[in-house]
């Protein structure tokens, strides 16, 4: 997800940018619904309880019962700890999503799309026939959704009407009435979330999540862990290895995040990421005919600005009753960025801003990005979830000097994108929970070599975290797709897919540098 300014952090599932360039909107499969067939794990799948935390041996050792609820998928419901440092606080289910190994198999692969927030279980429905054909032959491959996240137990905030109004409000930062309002704003959204969720809303952190995935790894039945983690997934993946590393398999984490930056340095990495990809994009789109942007690259970029500051001063009316603010805008332009086969779509959108002064276009993309359905209902609780984890996990400084200061620099170094990046520190300020304490060694010492693949132009999860990752990992092996857009395994080209195939089937740890 995109960090946009209530939002305090980064990243987004590259499901999106597939959904999107073929424009499809990934459901879910409700677990445990009726179907034709329910199985225990089967032959080969018992679990394995050992290694289980004191306390927590029947989450390890339960079975997993699956049942068909699609013609190609088989889901399952589980049980997980509420706490994992509590083991009588209480339980919470967890929703599963697999799809059959074809051939001889090795185990389980768990996959996480990102966010956080992000629905392993609309991933794997959405984008299975992107993996390659000899990891589905040699994986049953599962998807979930981590604690607090859609359809296993979630993290609930505001009805739909007021989170519409919510994701829409407009708020001008640089005074203080707006960091007021917007602060008040944040405030309100935290206390809902708390009245909504419960004390779930503590245990939403990246380490508990990983945690869930050991269990998950034992109830499945596999003595280690292979995973393929995207955006914040790498992130989840890379505190699995660091809390257990002599568990850690296969581990493939793309689109990466460098683990020893904090929030301030994502917000800016991530601001920079998204300017260079829409300068892309402009230089593409005046290459071509029929482009809305007219002269040099720079002028194209101001071109896009001031669609956005003409949404804060006259909203864009669209077909239907609602209205395009400079937020909807935003997350309307950035949305098409994580994959270059979504540009068409930009420059659609910007054609009709800039030459008809309406915003339909906008408005369409801009409920992509959020899970917004046509009658007013959200998809998933990605919003709820995307803030419940990042405020556990990572806190920017609430400081009005010290913010003002970090977005100054930010809209420095991207003058088109950057204002929307700022002051990150309003959304977690009056949030209920405290960060979770870290349990694990970033470097994940003793664990067997992790694939880190990374974009060279990636908007969301700007290259040099990948780099910064493979580097902070003992075993990080770096992987380069020089190309546009969020990750690239599965989008980019038969490089990555040899290397990436041949390590999850084979064993084969790619050459530490391969350029694709």
């Amino acid at each position: 997800m995109i960090s946009a300014r209530r939002r305090s952090s980064v990243v987004r599932s590259p499901v999106l940018a597939a959904s999107l360039a073929v424009l499809l909107v990934a459901t879910g499969c409700t677990a445990g619904a009726p179907g034709k067939d329910q199985s225990p794990a089967g032959e080969g799948t018992a679990p394995v309880d050992a290694g289980a935390p004191e306390g927590f041996e029947s989450f390890y050792g339960q079975d997993v019962v699956w049942t068909e609820c699609r013609s190609d998928f088989e889901c399952a419901t589980v049980a997980a700890p509420l706490s994992w440092s509590d083991p009588d606080a209480g339980e919470i289910e967890l929703e599963l999503m697999r799809t059959r190994a074809t051939g001889d198999k090795i185990g389980s692969l768990l996959v996480n799309p990102g966010g956080p927030g992000g629905s392993g279980i609309s991933y794997l429905e959405a984008a299975a026939g992107s993996l390659g054909e000899r990891v589905r032959e040699s994986y049953d491959v599962v998807g979930f959704d981590p604690r607090g996240v859609r359809s296993s137990t979630e993290v609930a905030c505001y009805d739909d009407a007021a989170k519409d109004e919510y994701l829409s409000e407009d708020a001008d930062l640089s005074t203080d009435e707006g960091l007021e309002a917007a602060g008040e704003s944040s405030a309100a959204w935290a206390e809902a979330c708390a009245e909504n969720t419960g004390e779930l809303l503590g245990n939403v952190d990246t380490q508990s999540a990983a945690k869930d995935m050991d269990m998950l790894r034992a109830a499945l039945g596999d003595d280690e862990l292979h995973y393929l983690g995207f955006s914040y997934g790498t992130s989840l993946g890379a505190t699995y290895a660091g809390l257990f590393p002599d568990r850690a398999g296969r581990l493939v984490l793309d689109g990466a995040i460098d683990p020893r930056i904090d929030s301030a340095e994502m917000s800016a990495g991530q601001a920079v990421g998204f300017e260079n990809a829409l300068r892309a994009y402009v230089g593409d789109c005046q290459a071509g005919p029929d482009c809305p942007l007219s002269g040099s690259v720079d002028d194209g970029m101001q071109q896009v600005r001031t669609v956005l500051d003409q949404a804060y001063d006259r909203p864009y009316p669209t077909d239907g009753d609602r209205v395009v603010t400079q937020t909807l805008a935003f997350y309307g332009i950035a949305v098409t960025l994580y994959d270059e086969q979504s540009w068409s779509l930009l420059s659609q959108a910007l054609d009709e801003a800039i030459n008809s002064g309406t915003g339909s276009t906008l408005l369409f993309l801009a409920d992509f990005y959020n899970d917004r359905n046509a009658d007013g209902s959200f998809a998933t609780n990605s919003t709820e979830a995307f803030t419940a984890i990042n405020c556990l996990d990572y806190r920017s400084s609430d400081d009005v000097d010290v913010m003002r200061e970090e977005a100054a620099a930010i809209e420095e170094q991207a003058p088109t994108m950057g204002s929307f990046f700022g002051y990150g520190g309003l959304t977690c300020a009056a949030w209920p929970y405290p960060l979770a304490e870290r349990e694990y060694d970033l470097a994940a010492p003793g664990a067997a070599p992790i694939v880190v693949i990374g974009t060279t132009n990636d908007p969301a999860t700007p290259y040099v975290w990948s780099e910064g990752m493979a580097e902070a990992l003992d075993s990080g092996v770096l992987v380069t797709y020089e190309g546009e857009g969020h990750t690239a395994y599965g989008r980019s080209n038969d490089c990555i897919m040899d290397a990436v195939d041949d390590f999850l089937v084979d064993g084969t740890v790619p050459e530490d540098g391969l350029t694709c």
